[in-house]
């Protein structure tokens, strides 16, 4: 059985967590400021997408992809993508 990662970076005045549940079959959640605002409720190996957008004026949209390998159990990786670039997410150990 796998373990759950928690993905987080902060932008600006905002905070963006992608929750990635357990093993290859779990759930993943986008959340800005703590509030859930995409949820996928399976996903496979290879790359997962998720959009949100920054509560701001105009609204700033954002993706997320979530990458889980194919042949070897490793941990998943999670990038952002905003404003042109993309931003790593780190992986946050559970307390």
């Amino acid at each position: 059985m796998g373990h759950s990662h928690h993905f987080h970076l902060d932008q600006g005045d905002h905070s963006i967590t992608v929750n990635v549940g357990p093993g290859r079959n779990g759930e993943i959640e986008l959340l800005v400021d703590g509030k859930v605002v995409a949820c996928q409720k399976q996903h496979a190996p290879g790359t997962s997408l998720l959009t949100g957008e920054l509560p701001e004026e105009p609204a700033r949209p954002f993706r997320v992809r979530v990458r889980q390998p194919h042949l070897v159990p490793s941990r998943p990786r999670c990038t952002l993508e905003l404003d042109g670039m993309e931003h790593p997410m780190p992986d946050r150990p559970e307390l």
